[in-house]
């Protein structure tokens, strides 16, 4: 009978030990984002045309996509309290709990923007229209959250982290 109670205990607490470490599932991705959250910019005398705005969803991160004409044009993102519109400085009305202000120096016409229902740190994208060679494309953020912006080739990309 003591090895019955001997065994039925080794394998009470083998059992809890392993409940407790449980390893990190397959394929988890551990992110790294330094980013931080101060604006971004650079100044130059190129413009473009913008042709479209397109949305991602990574595993670390959202993205939005400007696709541009040239692959120099300057840009300037930061958070705002609230994104205006190019030309008549009106509110663009986004959800969101932080506001991400984009600015391409590229003249666009009307742009579709996209839906980004479901991503994790998005929350809207809006256009803030098109004025003398500049165009505002406002990105709801669930917080203020780190991201960054780079160009490859003729695409103007900003990345939101989904967490700190």
């Amino acid at each position: 009978m003591l090895t019955t109670l001997s065994t039925v205990a080794t394998v009470t607490t083998l059992t809890a030990a392993a409940l407790f470490a449980l390893p990190v599932a397959a394929g988890a991705t551990t992110c790294s984002t330094p980013w931080g959250s101060t604006p971004k910019a650079v100044t130059n005398f190129v413009h473009g045309n913008l042709a479209a705005v397109r949305a991602g969803h990574h595993d670390c991160f959202d993205r939005v996509v400007l696709d541009d004409s040239r692959a120099n044009s300057g840009y300037r993102v930061h958070y705002v309290s609230a994104v205006h519109d190019q030309g008549r400085g009106a509110v663009v009305p986004l959800r969101g709990g932080a506001f991400l202000e984009v600015v391409d120096q590229s003249a666009a016409g009307r742009l579709a923007m996209p839906s980004v229902a479901g991503f994790p740190t998005l929350r809207q994208v809006a256009s803030g229209g098109s004025f003398e060679g500049y165009t505002t494309v406002g990105v709801g953020v669930r917080a203020r959250l780190p991201f960054r912006v780079f160009r490859s080739g003729t695409h103007l990309v900003v990345d939101v982290a989904h967490h700190w």
